[in-house]
């Protein structure tokens, strides 16, 4: 009788334990396919907005790729309209091509060429004065990265020009934000 029992005790035993040895499991995993979005592709948007002296109103739309964590190339466009009461409006279209390098996590080293059409109306007693033309500019700058989406920095325009330039100055600030 005890040995009947015992084994008993021993098949229940194997029995509750085999269900873990010899049971098969199927993992199904669904992907949503909107879900995927290439996180290496942003877009994102500069903007400038002044009113010392004048109106100063731009905005530069971007979409940069990013090549690696430190590598980035991207192209914009630009757009910018710059008034002096009773004097001078200029408006300014074009697109750019840059690259961006960032070394360190808060740093971000650019280089962006642009090509400006400009339009710029004088007003003077003797009549307006229109000129229209290109401008070019080949930008050397950094950036401070504030967040993951927000840097803050300065560019050089090397190709400045003070007598045909259409910027006033050849250091511009910046701020960008990626979506």
């Amino acid at each position: 009788m005890k040995r009947i029992l015992l084994r008993i005790v021993i098949v229940m035993i194997v029995f509750v334990s085999s269900e873990d040895l010899f049971s098969q499991a199927t993992e199904v995993t669904v992907v949503d396919s909107t879900a995927k979005v290439d996180r290496r592709l942003k877009f994102g948007c500069g903007f400038g907005l002044s009113f010392v002296g004048g109106t100063n109103i731009g905005l530069s739309p971007n979409l940069i790729y990013d090549v690696s964590n430190t590598v980035s190339f991207g192209v914009g466009l630009q757009g910018n309209y710059t008034s002096i009461k009773d004097l001078q409006s200029t408006t300014t279209f074009g697109a750019n091509v840059l690259s961006q390098y960032s070394p360190i996590k808060k740093l971000t080293m650019l280089l962006e060429f642009a090509q400006l059409k400009v339009n710029t109306t004088t007003e003077a007693v003797t009549g307006d004065t229109k000129k229209d033309y290109w401008d070019s500019a080949l930008f050397v700058g950094a950036g401070f990265n504030i967040t993951d989406k927000i840097s803050l920095g300065a560019k050089y325009n090397i190709l400045y020009d003070s007598d045909e330039s259409v910027y006033s100055s050849p250091i511009i600030p910046f701020v960008n934000i990626t979506f």
